[in-house]
């Protein structure tokens, strides 16, 4: 990561007019509170940007960056006040650092995807997703660490090293987009861009005590970015508050619909225990029990049913979809974009772990290799009879959403991504973390993460919402108001 411990250049006095504030009051500012002061000239975009990044430094042992380069941001945010000086309209992002996901191309950043082989690769454009966030107005706060190739729920990067969770440094903070979601969690930056194939918007965001939002597939362009499927790929935002993932949303989605306030009684929220809420944690199911008693106080009525088939259907769908289309459609983003390497030798130069996986589930020749003819078994049966059945499910229930813990378990010690052990029962790492995430973004819809506590360690348990297919901005609205029923939690201390 580039050098971040002293920021010349950053301001230390407000300029004439504005409101003096100190870093520690900025950095905790939203997204929306942030553009709205820096549009209305009450405070510099130089100055919350040199705040952000004194933030970045004292944080730096999180390991939340493979690349920031201080002098770039605070250049662009000086820009950005010059602009306003002139009477440049601001944008609904003017002047707001976000950090990016390294897996997401830029033309003035490297994207490795956090793997050796593209540690110096520079696409010659922007993904459409920060071409649209740079149009309205925001500055790119470096891009974050995450799980190599985004091929895993831990972000224990051994190339560039693992990424540390801010409630507890020896912690996993999820992955693949734990970078992001560390940077968010420790105040480094309001609002940040992750990427989600299984879950991995969503559990970083659980096991970091933040919110994100893996939207309804294809609702946001995923072009420019490193793939693994096609068909389950879907960049998101990453924040401390719905309002922040609202305004990401309108941007990406140029759906300007204010939210509007939501009453809870007689919301109806699905409850499938026999899916969701099986083998959990003691202390997770303590935690969503508390949060479920919450809504139920405040109206909501939780209805019991089930999804008869799901398991099945995701044990035949999921891992081998991606585990196939990932050789294409990675060889094919190699070519596209001029990366100068064969998916050959990127593999070969891939840290250890990514290669054995590679090896086994993705290669011809690998012991769980997926034929064609499996394929599209997969693709023309059993993925249509998934999409069935939601629709059936949410048509039958009436429900809004189905609610459920985003993880069996809290973040785990780094390197313990083998079995873990679940009231005296030992379960794989792959079910503890990813069993209740994996069904939405196989199905395609969109999933809420909110902080619902912590266990007596300090860690945070998370509750998802998944909606029905292009009911996004309900969704949010939804989640704005059951997290002010669930309350927030306290934030991380660096």
């Amino acid at each position: 990561m580039a050098a971040i411990g002293t920021m010349p250049g950053a301001p230390t006095a407000s300029a004439a007019g504005q409101h003096p504030t100190d870093s520690s009051a900025l950095v905790d500012l939203g997204a929306v509170e942030a553009v709205a002061r820096m549009s209305r000239g009450e405070m510099s975009a130089e100055r919350y940007a040199g705040a952000l990044l004194e933030r970045c430094a004292a944080g730096r042992a999180l390991n939340a960056f493979i690349t920031l380069e201080p002098e770039k941001v605070l250049e662009a945010a000086h820009a950005c006040d010059e602009a306003r000086r002139k009477g440049s309209r601001p944008g609904p992002l003017f002047g707001l650092p976000i950090p990016v996901k390294d897996s997401v191309n830029t033309r003035d950043y490297p994207t490795t995807a956090g793997t050796p082989a593209l540690r110096h690769f520079r696409p010659a454009e922007d993904a459409p997703v920060v071409r649209a966030l740079r149009a309205a107005g925001a500055i790119v706060l470096g891009k974050t660490n995450l799980h190599e190739l985004s091929y895993g729920w831990t972000s224990n990067n051994h190339a560039f090293g693992a990424v540390h969770n801010p409630y507890d440094p020896t912690r996993i903070p999820g992955g693949s987009s734990g970078g992001t979601a560390a940077a968010v969690a420790a105040c480094m930056a309001p609002l940040g861009v992750a990427e989600d194939t299984e879950g991995s918007i969503r559990v970083p965001a659980a096991l970091c005590g933040i919110v994100g939002l893996r939207p309804t597939t294809g609702r946001y362009p995923t072009h420019g970015c490193v793939p693994i499927s096609p068909l389950f790929d879907q960049v998101g935002p990453h924040a401390r508050s719905v309002a922040d993932l609202a305004l990401f949303d309108s941007v990406l989605a140029n759906d300007w619909r204010p939210l509007q306030a939501m009453r809870l009684q007689g919301v109806r929220l699905g409850v499938v225990r026999s899916h969701w809420y099986k083998d959990l944690d003691p202390e997770v199911e303590d935690i969503t029990s508390g949060a479920l008693a919450r809504l139920h106080a405040a109206g909501v009525e939780l209805v019991e049913s089930d999804l008869p088939g799901l398991d099945r259907l995701i044990d035949l769908i999921t891992e081998p979809v991606e585990n196939h289309d990932v050789r294409l459609a990675l060889a094919d983003y190699l070519r596209e974009y001029h990366a100068g390497i064969s998916l050959e030798q990127l593999i070969q130069q891939a840290s250890p772990d990514i290669q054995q996986v590679f090896r086994r589930y993705v290669l011809p020749g690998g012991a769980n290799f997926v034929s064609e003819s499996a394929y599209t078994a997969i693709r023309n049966t059993h993925l249509p009879q998934l999409h069935h059945l939601y629709r059936d499910y949410f048509a039958r229930t009436g429900v809004a959403a189905i609610v459920f813990p985003t993880t069996m378990v809290p973040a785990l010690p780094i390197g313990a991504d083998e079995d873990v052990e679940i009231r005296g029962r030992r379960v794989s790492f792959d079910v503890a973390i990813a069993r209740n995430i994996a069904p939405a973004s196989t199905a395609g819809l969109p999933g809420l993460v909110l902080p619902a506590g912590l266990t007596p360690a300090g860690l945070p348990v998370a509750i998802e919402l998944d909606a029905a297919v292009g009911t996004d901005r309900a969704l949010l609205a939804l989640g704005a108001s059951v997290a002010e029923i669930l309350g927030s939690i306290p934030p991380p201390r660096l």
